[in-house]
């Protein structure tokens, strides 16, 4: 049986004469004394029944918790001798000990969630100024990783997205998507950029590194009119509701420009050197000013739409103009049948079509460089024209002009120095060489 009892030790007073309390337990022959921590005058004390009393402050407080370890002992040993276990004065010490504090758990960190931080490098992106063109792009290649995660029905985490997870990412755009193999590489692209940012910028690791990834744009032939095709297309009969769409196409072909940069083309952008019309714009896509000069089949088309529309030319969305022209490209007559190469499921695939099916603003684009370059253009001048900021860019269109390769092939091995004109009567292109 175990009996307690408080008593104040009055020969061990602190400097100010108060003495501590000692809690004494006997049991089973054993007897243990352990100090209390609370100390009190005499006055304070009442021997008989081993508590405090007026005028010991927080009186209450005080004998409660005296109370509280005489419980605590009272259920350590009758929790001992429940147990069988041997009754010891250390065990009846540590009832009385301070219940352990437990270490508050490190809470574990949220999840990272690849589609979350990839909203975030967007928005990072918007914030640096990246131009509304590129973040389309950026965009669609969420929509696909969203699209991906709806696949394996479940949220990728940062950490997920590994070699492995990358391969199935890549198997999904080609298989499930069915995008073509440079659709898949533009994809990838902004993969990689954003992995970048994730690693270099928020300082997160990844489980892939950019070099691992590894993929390889396909070669796109690139659709462009020849001289005889540009020729059909100035000399078409067409309905009044196509003119204007075939004119806007004409002038692109004339200048180089982009669909966008047409679209934004404005009276300031018209400007003269030495006493012919140029075109000085900042073009939308690179941001890259440009300096265009206006032979006269373009400038005669600036004249013909001259006061009757805020814009310089006309210009319609992008797809609507695609629409239209090629219907314009097949009343011209542009019915050659064109072999169009693609990739599909690791496959060569080649089919045939005619030309018209294949015709854009941006084909526009491509005549012009292809068109300048056979007549003499040297590929530095018409990087300047296009804006490119590298030539080997601008180089892509060297590639496609086989009537030039075969052309100066002749000129070396025959000694036909007639095959290339040095001036070409009527050029479709001109460059600004000096400013007035």
């Amino acid at each position: 049986m175990l009996k307690i009892q408080f008593d104040r030790r009055a020969d061990r007073p602190d400097a100010a004469g108060r003495c501590p309390i000692h809690l004494r337990a006997y049991f089973d022959g054993q007897r243990l004394r352990v100090a209390t921590r609370e100390k009190c005058f005499i006055t304070e004390w009442n021997a008989d029944k081993g508590r405090f009393k007026k005028p010991f402050p927080g009186l209450v407080e005080a004998n409660e918790y005296l109370d509280i370890l005489a419980e605590r002992m009272h259920a350590r040993y009758r929790q001992l001798r429940a147990s069988g276990v041997a009754v010891t004065i250390e065990a009846l010490k540590a009832a009385l000990a301070p219940p352990a504090v437990e270490a508050p758990k490190e809470e574990e960190p949220a999840p990272i969630v690849l589609t979350e931080l990839y909203a975030d490098y967007q928005a990072a992106l918007k914030a640096r100024g990246n131009m509304v063109q590129s973040m389309v792009s950026v965009a669609t290649t969420l929509t696909h990783l969203n699209g991906f995660e709806k696949a394996l029905k479940r949220k990728l985490q940062l950490g997920d997205y590994d070699l492995a997870m990358h391969d199935k990412f890549l198997a999904y755009l080609r298989e499930k998507k069915k995008l073509g193999q440079n659709t898949v590489c533009k994809t990838v692209k902004h993969v990689k950029a954003f992995l970048r940012y994730v690693r270099e910028d928020r300082r997160m690791p990844v489980a892939v590194e950019s070099r691992e990834m590894k993929i390889r744009w396909a070669e796109v032939d690139k659709v462009y009119l020849s001289a005889a095709e540009l020729s059909l297309l100035e000399k078409a009969m067409l309905p009044s509701t196509l003119v204007a769409t075939r004119d806007a196409f004409l002038f692109c072909c004339y200048t180089g420009l982009r669909h966008s940069d047409l679209a934004e083309l404005n009276k300031a952008n018209v400007q003269t050197w030495d006493g012919s019309r140029i075109l000085r714009l900042t073009q939308t896509k690179t941001r890259t000013a440009v300096s265009i000069y206006l032979t006269p089949p373009a400038a005669a088309l600036l004249d013909k739409y001259e006061g009757t529309r805020a814009h310089l030319l006309p210009a319609y969305s992008n797809q609507v103009m695609n629409r239209y022209l090629k219907r314009i490209a097949q009343l011209a007559g542009l019915r050659e049948m064109v072999e169009v190469v693609t990739v599909e499921e690791g496959k060569v695939v080649k089919r045939q079509q005619p030309k018209h099916e294949l015709l854009s603003m941006h084909t526009a684009r491509h005549t012009f460089a292809v068109l300048s370059l056979m007549r003499g253009l040297p590929v530095a001048v018409l990087q300047k024209v296009l804006g490119h900021a590298k030539i080997q860019t601008t180089m892509l269109y060297a590639k496609v002009v086989e009537d030039f390769q075969h052309q100066e092939m002749r000129r070396i091995w025959e000694g036909n120095t007639a095959s290339v004109p040095a001036v070409v009567p009527n050029p479709v292109c001109g460059i600004e060489t000096a400013v007035a």
